[in-house]
């Protein structure tokens, strides 16, 4: 738990301080470096096995899980389907797959469930710990079946912040973590719209913003680059944080 603590607020630090210098290609190779060493540090620690975030008890819910970023989606098509009980709701995967899948809420309720209790550390200091539940991601990328050169996974997202779309990614390695999961439910109940409705992420082993909330798809590329502004996340775009979050 120290650890986790003292890497938030290491991350905390570092995406506050943005001045000319986060500008320069040599700050900018070094930051490279760092969180490469940060990611291939992170995963040594698991010695030749899967390191797994920590799970907690029920009776270590936080009372009120806060929303951040995001705190609905103002649209009509949003609107429409959250009073439907988003039984329209679908979930697109595509790219470097087999098959591209579609798939409804009622879909995700069928597959295998899996169920944890953690912490979310958000890069802003706070934290609280909830109960999500979803299907594995893996079982969904099995389902559709990842292609030779796939190598990172992007999340699509019906929200919007400050005129764009907001987006997330992750590496296989994460993707097929057993803690990788869509989850559809918060703490036994139907994910609320505070909290990404109908459908997010949980990535337990990185910070809050690669939770990427009102999951529409799940895309196979071979390259960040030319999604979006390149460097794999809405926050990595435009505020320089670190693609690998892990902590």
């Amino acid at each position: 738990m120290k650890r986790r603590n003292v890497l938030v607020g290491a991350m905390a630090a570092m995406v506050s301080a943005c001045d000319k210098v986060s500008e320069t290609s040599v700050f900018r190779s070094l930051v490279d470096g760092a969180q490469n060493w940060h990611r291939g540090l992170h995963r040594s620690l698991g010695f030749g096995r899967i390191e797994m975030a920590p799970e907690y008890t029920k009776s270590d819910i936080s009372p009120f899980f806060r929303g951040n970023g995001s705190r609905d989606v103002d649209t009509d098509a949003y609107r429409a389907s959250e009073a439907e009980g988003f039984a329209n709701w679908q979930l697109a995967v595509t790219g470097l797959v087999d098959k591209d899948l579609s798939l409804s809420l009622a879909d995700i309720h069928a597959l295998p469930q899996r169920t944890q209790i953690t912490r979310h550390d958000c890069v802003e200091g706070w934290s609280a710990i909830g109960q999500w539940t979803g299907p594995q991601l893996s079982e969904v990328l099995d389902q559709a079946g990842v292609k030779d050169g796939a190598r990172y996974v992007v999340f699509h997202c019906a929200d919007t912040l400050g005129g764009s779309k907001y987006y997330e990614s992750i590496d296989l390695d994460d993707a097929y973590h057993p803690q990788t999961i869509i989850a559809h439910e918060l703490n036994g109940e139907p994910l609320p719209v505070l909290n990404g409705a109908p459908l997010r992420m949980r990535i337990e082993r990185q910070l809050g913003y690669k939770q990427a909330k009102y999951l529409t798809g799940i895309e196979l590329v071979d390259s960040l680059k030319p999604i979006a502004g390149g460097e794999g996340g809405y926050w990595e775009d435009r505020a320089g944080y670190q693609w690998y979050a892990g902590i």
